[in-house]
């Protein structure tokens, strides 16, 4: 699992190269990030003392797990950010139909918007368009790079700058 991890990083990596292609990434991955939270959360409607059990729940545990397995730092990091997102977006969920699809529509739109300006810097489509698993890699990816400027996982750094080396202009793989 840590080496299909790194992998995929690797590819997110060689996408993602000019910092103002990541710095839209530090805005525009949450928004997306919270209007699928705030989606999925419409769908359920149990509670587990203050954790919601809804559709987000399950999807963001089984996000969180594959972070955790694949590097626990990463994975610690993810949760601290992400599970207060979830209980902002389990509120959300439960508000007036009308300001909860509001809220979805204008963060996901809104997200993906600066997701492809960002992308116009780097001059490069995004990852997801040749390989659909890269839109579960941004969140992690954006907490590694966090971890990275604080100069923490420096190995992991090197590795995946040394794996993106091997993915072409197109994503492709060279062989």
């Amino acid at each position: 699992m840590q080496e299909w991890f790194r992998e995929q990083m690797a590819m997110y990596t060689a996408y993602h190269r000019d910092p103002r292609n990541c710095a839209t990434h530090f805005v525009g991955v949450p928004l997306i990030v919270f209007s699928l939270l705030v989606l999925m959360s419409l769908v359920g409607d149990g509670q587990a003392g203050p954790i919601p059990l809804t559709l987000a729940t399950f999807f963001l545990t089984g996000l969180l797990i594959l972070y955790f397995i694949a590097n626990p730092l990463v994975g610690f990091m993810a949760a601290a950010v992400h599970i207060p997102m979830l209980w902002v977006a389990d509120a959300f969920a439960k508000g007036e139909p009308s300001n909860t699809w509001a809220v979805i529509i204008v963060c996901f739109v809104s997200g993906w918007i600066i997701q492809f300006v960002g992308h116009i810097f780097e001059g490069r489509r995004p990852a997801l368009f040749d390989n659909l698993i890269q839109v579960f890699m941004a969140p992690g990816f954006l907490v590694a790079e966090a971890l990275f400027s604080n100069g923490l996982l420096g190995s992991l750094k090197r590795d995946l700058q040394q794996r993106s080396i091997k993915y072409n202009s197109t994503g492709a793989l060279k062989s």
